[in-house]
């Protein structure tokens, strides 16, 4: 695939970002805000927060986005000119290599804020338990720890898990070995559980 190196070598702009094209990115991620909320961080449960994402990960679903390799759902904006509407893929298509991998950087430098949001305390329980003989491996703390560059499933929001999960079970989504096997281990009720408790770590 035409990105591999992009997923495989995970690059850290840091200081070599010149300041002009830190202010570029400034102003692709004050577009990215109207939906994913100020500072990355999303208010609305269909809509994953961004702030704190670890590099490696984001950049690679912007990647995948620009390569159509993901479902993209045509969506209105959040806040700001709510008349707007656009896809992720439609948005990724636009951003170069460079781009990509500032954006990522950019979000990866703030802190994660875990959504407030209503969950079942004894399908949180039992949640845990799947996530601890199932998925603790490759998403530790219950799926908190950035350093896996594994996405962060813990403390995201309900609404937007329960999409991802449906896009893995169905195949729409591109995913390796581990984790489809991981995912076809699920019964409903484990993915349930799984959901609330991810909801429950705030």
């Amino acid at each position: 695939m035409k990105n591999l190196i992009k997923r495989v070598v995970p690059i850290t702009l840091g200081i070599f970002l010149s300041a002009s094209a830190w202010g570029d990115v400034s102003a692709i991620t004050a577009d990215c805000e109207g939906c994913h909320g100020d500072g990355g961080v999303s208010q609305w449960t269909d809509v994953p927060t961004i702030a704190g994402l670890p590099e490696f990960s984001h950049g690679d679903a912007l990647y995948f986005f620009r390569d159509e390799a993901r479902p993209c759902s045509e969506v209105n904006y959040k806040q700001g000119d709510t008349s707007k509407s656009s896809s992720m893929c439609a948005v990724a298509a636009g951003l170069s290599d460079d781009q990509i991998d500032e954006i990522a950087a950019y979000y990866a430098e703030m802190d994660f804020v875990a959504a407030k949001q209503d969950f079942d305390a004894a399908l949180a329980a039992a949640g845990k338990a799947v996530h601890d003989a199932k998925c603790e491996k490759c998403h530790s703390d219950g799926g908190t720890n950035a350093d896996d560059e594994a996405g962060i499933l813990g403390g995201q929001w309900m609404g937007y898990m329960e999409a991802t999960f449906a896009e893995y079970l169905s195949g729409a989504r591109e995913q390796d070995k581990s984790m489809e096997d991981a995912m076809n281990s699920l019964s409903e009720d484990d993915a349930k559980a799984l959901l609330h408790y991810y909801a429950s770590l705030q």
